[in-house]
């Protein structure tokens, strides 16, 4: 009996499709929180953005962890806190291409000039930039810069920055899984919003790093985190009858603020 003739597809075919999915969606979380040259291995199918969602706090993590030591690199070499602060932000504008900055400036416009939800909506839809966005903006830098500066060492600064790059992008799930999308022309609307899995995905892995690395002073980091979410689910509940992807950057930026300024003052110290 003659051997049979192998399938090529049957060879391609990945022999673990799991990993072969975390893998695309790590890869696809990765793409959209940065602007890092990166490709989705395998097929691409509808359900890969919400599935990419539950990683963003690994995502987010792993920015910390880059923009930990490079604070410290920049320390090492002689550089004041302050300026070693200003530039560490300034790498992380970079790589993520400013993206949650510009929800941030968006938002800040929409809520504060729009008197309307149509307004406010289209607004945010402008690509100007306001008053509101500008301050905004000002604000952010300055309060990230400041937290970081007040760190006593590099490991305290990777500490923060992890542990508030992964909160933060729990953040942007939570407020996806739980509010409507405003526009049905939307990317929150078009792409889809992450199911319970990604979901819980997300905030476990949020709060498994905060325990990783705070330990017993992780439950007062995470509830002020989860209190300033919750404040961000009402405003934007209130402003527009939902959220978008202006909305989402910004809820990351105001809990990344929150849980870096507070954890300056506790892990700095120690």
């Amino acid at each position: 009996m003659a051997d049979p003739i192998p399938d090529p597809a049957a060879e391609a075919a990945p022999e673990h499709p799991r990993l072969q999915r975390v893998l695309a969606a790590l890869a696809a979380a990765a793409i959209f929180l940065t602007r890092l040259p990166l490709t989705v291995p395998g097929p691409v199918d509808a359900s890969l953005f919400g599935r990419a969602m539950g990683w963003f706090p690994a995502i987010g993590a792993a920015l910390g962890l880059a923009a930990g030591l490079a604070f410290g690199l920049l320390g090492g070499l002689g550089l004041p806190p302050l300026l070693a602060a200003t530039l560490t932000v300034t790498l992380l504008v970079v790589v993520t291409g400013g993206l949650h900055e510009d929800g941030l400036a968006d938002t800040a416009d929409g809520f504060g000039g729009g008197g309307s939800r149509e307004r406010k909506l289209e607004i945010m839809r402008d690509s100007r930039l306001g008053s509101f966005g500008g301050l905004a903006l000002v604000l952010s830098v300055a309060l990230r810069v400041a937290a970081l500066a007040a760190l006593p060492s590099t490991w305290a600064a990777i500490k923060v920055l992890v542990v508030a790059g992964a909160v933060s992008r729990a953040a942007m799930v939570a407020l996806s899984h739980w509010l409507p999308p405003a526009r049905a022309d939307g990317l929150s609307a078009t792409l889809g919003g992450p199911a319970r899995g990604a979901t819980l995905l997300a905030l476990a892995l949020a709060g498994g790093v905060a325990f990783l690395v705070l330990g017993i002073t992780a439950p007062p980091v995470l509830a002020a985190a989860a209190a300033v979410t919750f404040a961000a689910m009402r405003v934007a509940r209130g402003q527009i009858g939902g959220q978008t992807g202006d909305v989402l950057g910004a809820t990351q930026q105001v809990v990344d603020i929150a849980v870096m300024v507070m954890l300056a003052g506790v892990v700095g110290p120690g």
